[in-house]
C-alpha cells in the first residue's frame, strides 16, 4: 500500500514540476511582438445575410370549378405562352347543367308570352267594363273586379319577365362554368410545379385548388434576403450585392438591392427585414428556392491606406484605458500605460471591447466593426461619421522594440483590414499581437494567424513577421 501511494504521489508531482519549470522558463524569456505593415488596397464593408432565390413573378393557376382532369398539355419545366391551354376538365356534368339552363330559359320565355296575352285580354275587358259603367249598364262592383284582374295580369307579366332574366343569368353562369373546364395560362413563363395528374378529381369549394405554378421569367430573378435589424440601417437601394449558392460554390453571382421592405419579421425574438436583391440570370444557372449567402456592399474605400484589424485589438500588458481628455487636436497626453486620447474615444478590441464577438452575419469581429463605425464626436474632429474618421490608438515598435502608442483615425473596415485616414504612412510597421516562445500571451488580443474574415472582397492576408 505504501509503495502504491508513493507511486501515485510521484505521478501527481511530475506534471506540477514540469509545468512550473516551463512557466519560469517562459517568464525569463523576452516577449516577442508580431507585426504587420500598412499598405494600400481596397477595403469593402459588407452586410451579411441569407435568403432564397425566387422568380420575380410567380402565378398559381387553379380551378374555379370541380371536376375530373381529362387531359394535361403541360408538365414540369414546360415553356408556355399566355393563353395556351395547359389542362382540361371533364365537361359532361357542366354540359348537362348548360342544357338544363337553356330549357329553363325557354320555359321562362313561354311564360312571359302567356302573361302578355293575359294582360291584353284583361285590358280589353277592363275597357269594356268602364264604357258600360259610364252608361250605367254595369254595376260598380264588376268594374272594380275587371280592374283588379287587369292589375293582377300586369303583375304576373312582370314576375314572368323577372323569371326569364333569372333563367338567362343561370344560362350564362353555366356557360362560364363550362368555359372554366379549359384552363389557360395567364402569363408567359415556365411551369415549375404541377400538382395534378390525368384522372384526378379536383374539388373547388371555398378555395381554388392549385394545379400549376408558373414562373414568369427565370432570366430575371431576385433574392429575398433577411437582414438583421442592427445592420438594416446600412443597407440602401442600389447597393452592389455579391452572393453564392451551394450548387455553384466556386462561382460568384452579382445583384443590386432593389427594395428594403418596412415590414419586420420576428422569429424567436430576432427581428429582421426582407431585402429584395435583383439578379440577372441570363444563363439560367440559378433556380427558384436556392439558398443564397449574400454580402451587401455597404461602403467601399478604393486604393486606401489600410492597417491590419488585429492592430486595433492589440493592447500591451498593463495598458489601462485613459480617464482624461487628450491634448489639443486629440494628441496623446500621457505615456504608454495611461495615455489619454480625444474625448469620446475608447479602446478597441481586447476583452473590454467585446473581442471577436462581432455582429452575427456581418462578417467582421466586434472590435473591427467598432473601429469603422462613425466618429463619436470627440474633440479631435467632427461627429456623425464624416471628416477624418474615428480616433483610436495603435502601437508601433520604438527604438528598443517596445510598444509605443500612436493615435490614428480609421474609416471603413472589412474585418481583416481597416482604412487608415490619418496618423501613419504607407509602409509603417504596427504591432498586431504578442508571442512568447512556447506559449501564447494571454492578453495579446487576437492571436497571430487567426482565421481570415468571411468577407468575399478580402484578399488573403500574409503571415505576420516577428521582431
Amino acid at each position: 500500500m505504501a509503495t502504491a501511494r508513493r507511486r501515485l504521489l510521484w505521478l501527481l508531482l511530475v506534471p506540477v514540476l514540469l509545468g512550473g519549470y516551463l512557466f519560469l522558463r517562459g517568464r525569463g524569456e523576452a516577449t516577442q511582438f508580431t507585426t504587420g505593415a500598412i499598405d494600400r488596397g481596397d477595403v469593402v464593408e459588407v452586410v451579411g445575410a441569407t435568403g432564397a432565390l425566387e422568380a420575380v413573378t410567380t402565378v398559381q393557376i387553379g380551378s374555379q370549378v370541380s371536376g375530373t382532369i381529362q387531359s394535361l398539355t403541360a408538365d414540369f419545366n414546360s415553356t408556355v405562352k399566355k393563353g395556351q391551354v395547359i389542362a382540361r376538365l371533364d365537361p359532361s356534368i357542366l354540359d348537362a347543367r348548360l342544357g338544363q339552363a337553356r330549357a329553363n330559359l325557354l320555359a321562362a320565355k313561354a311564360n312571359v308570352e302567356r302573361a302578355r296575352s293575359t294582360v291584353e285580354d284583361m285590358r280589353q275587358k277592363y275597357e269594356r267594363a268602364k264604357e258600360l259603367a259610364a252608361q250605367k249598364l254595369l254595376p260598380v262592383t264588376e268594374l272594380e273586379t275587371a280592374k283588379a284582374n287587369f292589375d293582377g295580369a300586369v303583375a304576373q307579366l312582370k314576375a314572368n319577365e323577372a323569371a326569364e332574366s333569372q333563367s338567362l343569368a343561370t344560362l350564362n353562369q353555366a356557360k362560364v362554368d363550362l368555359s372554366h373546364t379549359v384552363i389557360e395560362t395567364p402569363i408567359d413563363g415556365v411551369v415549375i410545379s404541377r400538382n395534378v395528374d390525368v384522372g384526378q378529381t379536383v374539388a373547388a369549394s371555398f378555395q381554388a385548388p392549385v394545379l400549376f405554378v408558373i414562373a414568369n421569367d427565370l432570366a430575371r430573378m431576385r433574392v429575398n434576403a433577411s437582414v438583421d435589424e442592427a445592420d438594416v440601417g446600412r443597407v440602401r437601394e442600389g447597393q452592389e450585392v455579391v452572393f453564392h449558392v451551394d450548387a455553384f460554390p466556386e462561382r460568384e453571382f452579382k445583384g443590386t438591392v432593389e427594395q428594403v421592405r418596412l415590414n419586420p419579421t420576428t422569429v424567436s425574438n430576432v427581428v429582421s427585414y426582407n431585402t429584395i436583391v435583383a439578379v440577372d440570370n441570363r444563363d439560367l444557372l440559378l433556380r427558384p428556392g436556392m439558398t443564397a449567402t449574400v454580402s451587401i456592399v455597404a461602403r467601399k474605400a478604393q486604393n486606401a491606406l489600410r492597417l491590419p484589424a488585429s492592430a486595433l485589438r492589440f493592447r500591451p500588458e498593463g495598458y489601462q484605458r485613459p480617464s482624461g481628455r487628450g491634448g489639443p487636436g486629440g494628441a496623446p497626453a500621457g505615456g504608454q500605460g495611461g495615455m489619454q486620447r480625444s474625448g469620446g474615444d475608447r479602446p478597441q478590441g481586447g476583452p473590454s471591447a467585446g473581442g471577436p464577438g462581432g455582429r452575427p452575419g456581418s462578417g467582421m469581429p466586434g472590435a473591427a466593426m467598432a473601429a469603422e463605425r462613425g466618429n463619436w464626436g470627440g474633440a479631435g474632429g467632427p461627429g456623425g461619421g464624416h471628416g477624418p474618421g474615428r480616433p483610436t490608438v495603435v502601437f508601433v515598435p520604438d527604438e528598443t522594440g517596445q510598444p509605443k502608442p500612436v493615435e490614428v483615425r480609421t474609416g471603413v473596415s472589412d474585418g481583416q483590414f481597416v482604412e487608415l485616414r490619418q496618423g501613419l504612412d504607407e509602409g509603417a510597421v504596427v504591432i498586431t499581437g504578442t508571442e512568447i516562445p512556447g506559449a501564447r500571451a494571454a492578453g495579446s488580443g487576437a492571436r497571430p494567424g487567426a482565421s481570415p474574415s468571411s468577407n468575399p472582397f478580402n484578399p488573403q492576408r500574409p503571415q505576420p513577421r516577428q521582431r
